[in-house]
């Protein structure tokens, strides 16, 4: 039996950027990326801490060690600048895998750098 866990997350993140004339997704700083195991296209979960909204989407590489958080399209009305989000990935895995299974949490400094 397949089981859908955490696979990684980004854990207090803050939002820089909000466009909502974009097409849709959020844009991370590719060293965060990294750091939690995410890759472009991946399907994440945000979740806002300042207002309690919820929202997927699918993330957009951004420029390496801007601490860019950016919500685009229409994601970007769930949000704010400077509003407080956690950046949830998730996968699916074997029942008796993921009893041992260890997710990456990625707890970024001020400014969402390492």
């Amino acid at each position: 039996m397949l089981i859908e866990v955490l696979k990684s997350k980004l854990h207090c993140v803050k939002i820089t950027e909000a466009n909502l004339n974009y097409m849709g997704s959020i844009t991370i700083d590719e060293n965060l990326m990294d750091a939690a195991g995410l890759i472009s296209g991946e399907k994440v979960q945000i979740v806002n801490n300042n207002n309690g909204e919820r929202l997927e989407t699918y993330i957009i590489k951004g420029k390496r060690g801007s601490g860019c958080i950016c919500l685009n399209g229409a994601a970007a009305r769930k949000c704010v600048v400077g509003d407080t989000v956690i950046i949830i990935a998730y996968c699916m895995m074997d029942f008796e895998e993921a009893k041992t299974y260890t997710p990456t949490v990625v707890f970024p400094k001020e400014g969402n750098l390492l």
